[in-house]
């Protein structure tokens, strides 16, 4: 089979998960090993928090990716560079000035992985027709959301196994990013030799002159007659959940008197952390089956209606507050799956509006007005809950969902659009 023709299995899976490990490294892992290695909570807090900066502003340098040689070519290169920064991590753990320069080397990562975001989401566009890019949003969000869990869960296992073992916690870290590295190492190897090669993977120039470029590819992205309707449904779409997800745990959490569930840490991680996160698997590959069957068009009502709904499974909780450890997780598993289900028209919505000759920059563009939507209320979020208790919280994010809703009567989309063409009969004189 031709590169141009290897199934999306071969390359899917193993891009996403790529892309989610330096993000969990950098943001997750690099706190557990700092507070390992005595330094004081003010100064992990201080200057981690800055490293999710790359993240938020990628889209300032997105159309560069465009401009500059091809999506595949940055995807491998980028990998060998974050493989690079995890061993020099490794080899500097031991050293006077470790943190000072591993939390240099952590910037270094954070950008080259936010760099590499921008190269993968504009590959899968460009290696994937309109179809099949529907069907595999589930799989590309499940296996970023496998690395993520890997990271914060196997390889934090490992580094605490190898500190009882050895006795020596630097050792210990040192052993995790070297595998990290060597991970990194056959990651880049096997990409560079299995990612396809599509035709319209190229640099795109319009005018001739770097800075024209530059600028055009922003102007083309908010000269679109529907931009409005474009970023107040990227805004709102997440309103409810952004809210949602960042209580969710605490709620489970809190002790009964406060209006919490009282659940162990234990608990959470398998009603949360394992029923939810497999139903949420199940939501977003049924998602993305669904869209290359019938359309963005045809589900976004219902996956609107999937999203949101089931926020009530919240609300049932606070309210019953509810000892049954299985009417617990049957409520997170409906809510999960739902979301997963819903989501998956939130990205094709994304894919759909950065489809053009700047597709790369433009959704780098929407996933930073997603990053943003996400971001705003999730801040407000906690101070909201405090001053009106769990379960009028969970009746104001059923709330939120409403603006969504609304501008989605506003939203204009080809019937065809993420959906399968049919097969054609053969023709015999081709």
């Amino acid at each position: 089979m031709s590169s141009t023709q290897r199934s999306p299995w071969a390359w899917i899976p193993t891009l996403y998960f790529g892309q989610g490990i330096p993000y969990v490294v950098v943001m997750t892992l690099s706190v557990i090993m700092y507070k390992n290695l005595n330094l004081s909570n003010t100064e992990i807090a201080l200057y981690t928090s800055w490293l999710y900066l790359p993240w938020v502003i990628k889209p300032l340098w997105s159309p560069l990716v465009d401009m500059f040689r091809t999506k595949r070519f940055w995807i491998v290169s980028l990998q060998f560079v974050v493989g690079v920064a995890l061993a020099f991590v490794a080899f500097t753990l031991p050293t006077s000035h470790f943190f000072q320069i591993t939390l240099a080397v952590f910037w270094l990562m954070a950008f080259a992985s936010a760099t590499h975001d921008i190269a993968a989401d504009g590959f899968y566009m460009l290696g994937l027709p309109q179809h099949q890019q529907a069907a595999f949003v589930g799989v590309r969000s499940v296996f970023w959301r496998v690395a993520n869990i890997a990271g914060q869960g196997l390889l934090v296992v490992l580094a605490g196994k190898l500190a009882e073992q050895t006795g020596n916690v630097v050792l210990a870290w040192q052993i995790v990013f070297v595998v990290l590295a060597l991970m990194f190492a056959l990651l880049g190897t096997y990409h560079f030799f299995i990612l396809p090669k599509p035709a319209s993977d190229i640099a795109v120039r319009v005018e001739g002159n770097l800075v024209a470029d530059f600028a055009a590819t922003f102007v083309a992205f908010f000269k679109r007659a529907d931009i409005w309707t474009v970023l107040a449904f990227l805004l709102t779409y997440r309103l409810a959940e952004a809210q949602l997800v960042k209580l969710g745990s605490p709620f489970l959490l809190d002790k009964s008197e406060v209006g919490g569930l009282a659940l162990t840490t234990a608990q959470v991680g398998w009603v949360y952390g394992t029923i939810g996160v497999l139903a949420l698997t199940i939501g977003g590959i049924a998602g993305g089956y669904a869209i290359s069957r019938k359309g963005l068009k045809f589900w976004l009502w219902p996956m609107l209606l999937a999203i949101h709904v089931p926020n009530l499974a919240y609300v049932f909780l606070a309210y019953t507050q509810p000892s049954n450890i299985y009417v617990i997780a049957s409520a997170i598993a409906i809510e999960q799956l739902g979301y997963g289900f819903g989501f998956a028209a939130y990205l094709l919505f994304m894919i759909m509006v950065a489809d053009g000759a700047h597709k790369t920059a433009h959704y780098a563009l929407c996933t930073g007005f997603m990053a943003l939507g996400m971001m705003l209320p999730g801040m407000v979020s906690g101070w909201i809950q405090t001053q009106i208790g769990y379960t009028n919280f969970f009746i104001w994010v059923c709330i939120c969902t409403i603006p969504s809703m609304l501008i989605a009567f506003f939203v204009k989309i080809d019937p065809d659009f993420g959906r399968k063409a049919e097969e054609k009969p053969l023709d015999a004189t081709a």
